[in-house]
């Protein structure tokens, strides 16, 4: 029997533990960060994830009080902007390893957080003025859409959804399908990743 692929929006304990540590240098904040097997982007930030947080650092003016970061993976988003906007955070993912980590970082960075075992929203409670995700694409179209479209039932009265997607794993019509739920503006395009706000129509 072949043993199927494990992905990082997986949850497989079994992966073996070799945990580092990855350095961020966002602006003028420098932060670290735990990270380990079996979580994405494991030895280096990413590019989308990276863009995505300088994005919302520079065109929010007015500093968010909570922020939701869905599949957060070790939390280097969520962490972030908890740290830049100086407000609370709530970091979720499906990977219990990911949210091991995330608590470990949330700890090692000094930020205002809670990280919690979510698959996707179906443990939050509250609602946000920011929700920000890096959506897992291969997934599936279907997970990533529920990870955009079901954002709009935690978003504050004058909240936004922001999140990275590139051109060529379905931007164009990822976009097509959120415009009966969001007023949808491409903030910035780098490297055939597009950073994306969408507000509740």
């Amino acid at each position: 029997m072949v043993k199927p692929l494990e992905h990082y929006f997986s949850n497989n304990p079994q992966i073996k533990s070799e945990l580092r540590k990855v350095d961020a240098k966002i602006g003028e904040l420098r932060l670290s960060f735990f990270s380990d097997n079996g979580v994405f982007s494991k030895d280096k930030i990413d590019f989308g994830s990276n863009l995505l947080v300088t994005e919302i650092m520079k065109n929010i003016e007015t500093a968010p009080t909570n922020i939701l970061d869905v599949g957060c993976g070790y939390g280097f988003m969520g962490i972030c902007l908890s740290k830049f906007f100086s407000c609370q955070a709530d970091l979720v993912d499906v990977n219990e390893r990911a949210v091991h980590l995330c608590k470990k970082n949330i700890a090692l960075n000094e930020v205002s957080a809670n990280a919690f075992i979510s698959d996707i929203y179906e443990n939050i409670k509250d609602k946000y003025n920011l929700i920000l995700t890096n959506p897992p694409i291969r997934a599936g179209k279907e997970t990533v859409l529920k990870f955009l479209k079901e954002a709009k039932n935690h978003l504050s009265d004058d909240g936004s959804l922001w999140f990275v997607i590139k051109k060529d794993q379905g931007a164009k019509s990822i976009l097509k399908l959120l415009e009966n739920d969001y007023n949808c503006q491409i903030v910035n395009k780098s490297k055939g990743f597009y950073v994306i706000k969408a507000e509740n129509r």
